[in-house]
């Protein structure tokens, strides 16, 4: 019975690294090509962060990135758009780049492909509504997609950005200084950098959750840490349309708005 459930765990384990390395390795361009570093010859960096809006975690960080002169790239959830509009309004006042993270954070390459469509477009609308701008970066959540994910991103004219840092686990809730010291032995020229100002877009208020739960109060000593850090090493920092600027915009001001 033993080594009947070892072999059992054992297979579970291999079929968990295949799916990963198959849907959300973040270099697999099996699917279709995706951005996963800027130029390798540069010392310029872009920060970025996912599943937010998040108060008061967002409006902290971004407390930060202003002291600092430094603008990162947001990734947002479309459901906490929705709820905290001020604060993707803030993201786009102080020069940071808006990117689409899906409507609630759910696994993508479940959804047949009009509601991926559906997900990416309501999340859309939902940051024009906030901020008078619309996004073609796109984030799959978990990084996972397939054929039909990155069709549905390509019609609807989306660059989907993964990262080449490897993550933090900043979701483990460690400490702020192990997830800095986990983003800066990976930096480098190029690097995109993934940290997380939410919890897959969850609204702890309203839904009455553990404060715990969306505390990213880690990720905003860590983001300081970060930055002062690159910042002796030479490094720049930019936002993704900045690391991919040679392309087509991917971030426009709507006619009009503020």
């Amino acid at each position: 019975m033993a080594l009947r459930l070892l072999v059992i765990a054992a297979a579970l384990a291999v079929a968990g690294f295949v799916a990963y390395e198959l849907f959300e390795q973040p270099s697999n361009q099996l699917f279709g090509r995706t951005l996963t570093q800027g130029p390798a010859n540069e010392r310029v960096v872009a920060l970025t962060y996912d599943d937010g809006p998040n108060p008061p975690y967002t409006a902290m960080i971004l407390d930060v990135l202003e002291r600092e002169h430094v603008h990162a790239t947001f990734f947002v959830v479309g459901r906490a758009v929705q709820a905290y509009p001020d604060l993707v309004r803030r993201e786009v006042k102080d020069g940071d780049a808006i990117g689409n993270h899906s409507w609630d954070h759910s696994h993508l390459i479940v959804y047949p492909p009009s509601q991926v469509a559906q997900s990416i477009q309501r999340t859309d609308a939902a940051i024009y509504a906030a901020a008078g701008v619309h996004t073609r970066l796109l984030r799959p959540p978990f990084g996972s997609r397939d054929w039909i994910v990155m069709r549905a991103a390509q019609r609807l004219g989306y660059t989907v950005v993964m990262w080449s840092a490897p993550l933090a686990r900043d979701w483990e809730y460690p400490s702020a200084a192990l997830i800095a010291q986990r983003v800066l032995r990976a930096a480098g020229d190029g690097s995109i950098i993934v940290l997380h100002d939410g919890n897959r877009g969850q609204l702890c208020g309203p839904a009455h959750l553990n404060a715990h739960v969306c505390d990213r109060s880690a990720d905003i000593v860590a983001t300081r840490i970060i930055i002062e850090e690159l910042k002796k090493r030479g490094y720049r920092f930019v936002t993704i349309p900045e690391l991919i600027s040679n392309r087509k915009p991917m971030h426009t001001r709507a006619r009009g708005a503020e």
